[in-house]
């Protein structure tokens, strides 16, 4: 199941409506709306017993039956909708399959199945507020500006993970047609190590976008690494479910007090607050998360890794 809070074009069209948030909840099959049960009611979901994976949370499987009013999106994948939708993602490359019985507590997730020596295993991009082109545009919040953004998602390496997968997420400004960028806050991991790290981006002069077209390299102005403490990419981590969550926020007009955190089962990580994101550029804001399972040079071997209970939100979100 996904929600979202829609822009009033797009709640006049589907004609959803969930107290007066004005969530919507769109699913192609009524029961993974979840009708009035309750997200303790875990009935519906078919547990696989050879997944032994251990959760040690408490944020429920079908989170996305009770949204937050503060929450942007929520997606728990319990659900056979498509991936690439209204409301939904934008774009799925790669199509990461959704499996059974891999996800938090045995039910369904996002699956990167990396074959050695591939480097790329899938990722889906979620765009929300305004959006730079309609392409990127599937009605969440599309009338917004978002200066600040959490978002938080539970993550499984199977049993026995072995080395870094280096990318993670990302959310940035898409600001123009061809993905020109005004600033990127890179979560991932650059193969030095198991830890993740903060690796933002400026891409903006004065209230101009500097670069041009997608990682546009040349021109831009890195701000700066962030190091984490937790190894999560060491077989120790693997086959247990991590709360990871994330905090980007734009710097005012003429400042430097933009910030990135991050928090994985609620504990900081890392943190900085004195980035300039975007100069004085205000025209988009924070629009588009990328969840990414891409690894540099390939991977090593054979393995997998699970993404579940994905939510972005204006405020914190937490792990249950």
């Amino acid at each position: 199941m996904f929600v979202f809070i829609g822009s009033p074009a797009v709640k006049n069209k589907i004609k959803t409506k969930i107290s007066s948030s004005f969530i919507l909840c769109i699913s192609l099959f009524a029961a993974a709306c979840g009708g009035g049960s309750s997200s303790d009611d875990n009935s519906e979901v078919s547990l696989d017993s050879s997944t032994p994976a251990t959760s040690r949370l408490g944020v429920p499987i079908r989170e996305c039956d009770n949204p937050d009013p503060s929450w942007i999106f929520c997606d728990d994948f319990e659900t056979d909708a498509p991936l690439v939708m209204e409301g939904r993602y934008f774009e799925a490359l790669g199509n990461p399959p959704v499996e059974s019985g891999v996800g938090l507590d045995g039910s369904r997730a996002l699956a990167g199945n990396f074959r050695q020596g591939q480097a790329q295993a899938g990722d889906v991009k979620l765009g929300f507020g305004r959006a730079a082109d309609s392409y990127m545009d599937q009605g969440i919040q599309s009338d917004r500006n978002f200066r600040e953004i959490y978002y938080r998602h539970l993550i499984r390496f199977e049993e026995g993970w072995t080395g870094p997968a280096f990318k993670l997420s990302r959310a940035t400004i898409l600001a123009k047609a061809d993905w020109s960028q005004a600033m990127i806050a890179h979560l991932w991991n650059n193969g030095d190590d198991d830890l993740l790290l903060m690796d933002p981006v400026n891409c903006a002069s004065g209230t101009e976008v500097r670069c041009s077209g997608y990682n546009d390299f040349s021109n831009f102005d890195w701000l700066g690494i962030n190091r984490g403490f937790s190894p999560i990419h060491d077989s120790s981590f693997s086959n247990r479910w991590l709360c990871i969550e994330a905090r980007v926020r734009l710097n005012d007009p003429g400042q430097s007090n933009g910030v990135q955190q991050f928090w994985i089962d609620g504990v900081l990580e890392a943190s900085a607050t004195n980035y300039d994101f975007v100069g004085d550029y205000t025209e988009f804001g924070i629009n588009t998360i990328f969840f990414e399972n891409f690894w540099n040079g390939g991977a090593i071997r054979d393995q997998s890794r699970y993404f579940d209970n994905i939510v972005v939100s204006t405020e914190r979100i937490g792990c249950g």
